[in-house]
């Protein structure tokens, strides 16, 4: 059996998928003849099975990088095996969305399909000009040029961008999972990005890893096996989280179970269910076995394999049901209203929330599920690793625990809460985030030190490959960490980039395009962690300001801040009138933008204070160890300095006496 699982494993994964694909569109009617302008069943089977193998696809692509960055070690040929997986891979992506965009066109427009000049017209048109034609023509685009760039590319550092550029393939399928007019848009293309990605790194990583057996002996499967089964844990937990947002978003109560669509997400659940169980007894019984045994060939490692063909099998039927619930209709209509109550609801597409008083903004909720996972994992790895530190007997202050889980805390209330349910209806809310978001998160998250935490909490490797610990220290001491880490660059990326922001296009894409929100959280985040970093970080940096400049840096910098506020507070123009004075919510939207503008001004004084003060209390403590050092070495010199000193004014003395 173990020599055949390199057939056996991907086999049994096309068969099972295939199957289940075919099983799911006869259960939920995905397939179904239309009664007005059928378009055949090639294009009502053909879309299904297509978008099954871009799936298949882009899992071999992006888990093949995946592990190829992580867990593999660029001297071993492992890694050159694994990158022509994923170039394999991206080429089967690209072939299968091509052939998704053609069968989508003959489903949509019911146009038959032909070898003629008008039929290449029409199919030009539809992938330049119509959204849904874009989408499938970018991810095609972008998956050739990810095949290419696996052949060519082979530099370890280099190949994070290209596994950059791979996932980004996936974002169109992502926004064009739901409708963009209809209320949840945001959480559903959120649910299912996060599902999309996650997958795919479990999915592809395991067959990577069936790909790679040659090259793995026993004792290197048992290394790299630990690595990615830390890493499929990740994913089983984001997977089944976006799972049940996009279920809830799509199905909405219980009883819409018992429909066709609910009972295919009821098969899906029951075989991520049953991967949860291998996954948990590869990580509890298996990798410990096999690192204490030889387990290759047979016994241990012959019971290893079949259970990995039986987690492909299962992984086949989650991606076979998948593809059926794309085609299936959803007890909740996805259909954008056209009747909407107010301005507010066509423009954002969400109903409205309750009126804001000042309590809402802590009783109403806006879930965002990146920023949920992000804060969850950053408190609990943080913990994980100050409990590492304990275990061996390391000293780790308190403090700066608390205060991390305190900003992480913070953070995701305003990507969740109050705070973000009302910042796309009223501009005194989005200023509010962005100030919370680039002065109140960062000047608790910095204090932290998760990168000193990181150095020496994770396990540095020997094998050449690149763990959590590797990749970190390589991006703190990279030139363009040391570029905008220097405190002036750092400083004029947070103030500069508040005209950039609000007085140009980008301000605009924040708010009619989910992904420029999320950008705009990022962006804040990173300029005034930067900031915060150069004026009072623990963690290392290229260079630093003596104490005196940091505080000459600061008060510039935020007196900066506030003319910026002032500016917005005087002015009497709308920074976005088509959207914030459109809304018709009965608010003065001019006034809550200089309401905003006051925000800007005066919430940066608290943290500009705390900060001042932190500047102060570490200048001092400063001085109290350099003292204290000059000390020491007087009394291990005998005050040679010293004495030094007075010899010297005493022979000027003398020389000046006899003159």
């Amino acid at each position: 059996m173990p020599r055949s699982v390199r057939v056996l494993g991907p086999a049994a994964l096309i068969a099972v998928a295939l199957a289940a694909t075919f099983a799911g569109l006869a259960f939920g009617g995905g397939a179904a003849e239309q009664l007005i302008q059928d378009p055949g069943p090639i294009a009502r089977y053909g879309v299904p099975v297509a978008k099954l193998f871009v799936n298949l696809g882009a899992a071999g692509m992006i888990g093949a990088l995946v592990l190829a960055v992580w867990a593999l070690s660029p001297k071993r040929r492992e890694f050159d095996v694994a990158l022509d997986v994923a170039a394999a891979s991206a080429a089967v992506l690209t072939v299968a969305s091509a052939a998704s965009g053609l069968f989508t066109f003959l489903l949509v427009t019911s146009v038959p399909f032909e070898l003629s000049d008008a039929f290449g017209q029409k199919l030009g048109q539809f992938v330049t000009t119509i959204e849904l034609g874009q989408a499938w023509l970018t991810t095609t685009l972008v998956a050739a040029a990810v095949a290419v760039l696996c052949f060519a590319v082979r530099n370890h550092t280099a190949l994070v961008f290209v596994t950059v550029l791979a996932v980004a393939s996936l974002v169109p399928l992502a926004q064009q999972g739901h409708a963009a007019g209809a209320a949840g848009h945001s959480a559903a293309i959120t649910a299912l990005g996060l599902h999309l990605v996650f997958a795919a790194v479990w999915l592809g990583g395991l067959l990577t890893m069936v790909l790679l057996k040659r090259e793995l002996g026993p004792k290197r499967l048992v290394v790299v096996l630990a690595r990615y089964s830390t890493v499929a844990l990740i994913c089983f937990l984001v997977v089944a989280l976006s799972g049940y947002a996009s279920a809830e978003l799509r199905i909405g109560s219980w009883e819409q179970l018992a429909t066709p669509y609910g009972g295919l997400v009821v098969a899906k659940v029951a075989a991520l269910i049953a991967l949860g169980a291998f996954g948990a007894a590869q990580r509890r019984f298996l990798i410990g076995r096999m690192s204490r045994g030889a387990g290759g060939g047979s016994g241990r490692g012959g019971a290893f394999w079949w259970l990995v063909v039986a987690e492909l099998a299962f992984m086949g039927l989650a991606s076979g049901v998948a593809a059926a619930l794309a085609r299936t209709a959803t007890p909740v209509s996805e259909e954008t209203g056209t009747l909407a109550r107010t301005p507010a609801e066509i423009l954002t597409g969400e109903p409205l929330p309750p009126w804001p008083e000042w309590t809402r903004y802590f009783t109403e909720w806006n879930p965002d599920l990146i920023w949920l996972l992000a804060c969850g994992f950053g408190i609990f790895f943080y913990l994980a690793g100050v409990r590492r530190l304990r275990k061996r007997g390391d000293h780790w202050p308190v403090y700066r625990s608390v205060l991390w889980v305190a900003g992480l805390l913070l953070l995701a209330y305003v990507t969740n809460g109050g705070v973000n349910v009302y910042e796309q209806y009223l501009f005194s809310a989005h200023m509010l985030a962005h100030m919370v978001l680039t002065m109140a998160v960062p000047v608790l998250l910095v204090p932290g030190a998760p990168v000193t935490l990181a150095a020496r909490a994770i396990r540095a490797r020997k094998d050449g490959s690149r763990g959590g610990r590797e990749w970190i220290l390589l991006a703190v001491h990279s030139k363009f960490a040391g570029i905008i880490a220097n405190p002036i660059v750092a400083a004029v990326l947070f103030a500069g980039s508040l005209w950039v922001f609000y007085y140009s296009p980008l301000f605009r894409w924040t708010m009619l395009d989910h992904i420029g929100h999320e950008w705009m959280i990022v962006h804040f985040l990173i300029t005034g962690y930067l900031f915060v970093q150069s004026l009072i970080g623990i963690d290392p940096v290229p260079y630093r300001l003596p104490y005196a400049f940091r505080l000459v840096l600061l008060l510039g910098t935020m007196a900066f801040h506030a003319f910026f506020g002032l500016t917005i507070m005087s002015s009497t123009g709308l920074l976005l009138a088509d959207w914030y004075g459109a809304m018709g919510w009965g608010t003065d939207a001019l006034v809550d933008q200089q309401l905003g503008g006051g925000i800007a001004w005066s919430i940066g004084e608290i943290p500009t204070v705390a900060l001042a003060i932190t500047v102060a209390v570490q200048w001092a403590r400063s001085d109290e160890k350099e003292s204290k050092r000059r000390d020491r070495h007087a009394d291990r010199t005998g005050d040679a300095e010293l004495e030094a000193y007075n010899a010297q004014l005493a022979a000027i003395a003398e020389r000046d006496g006899r003159g």
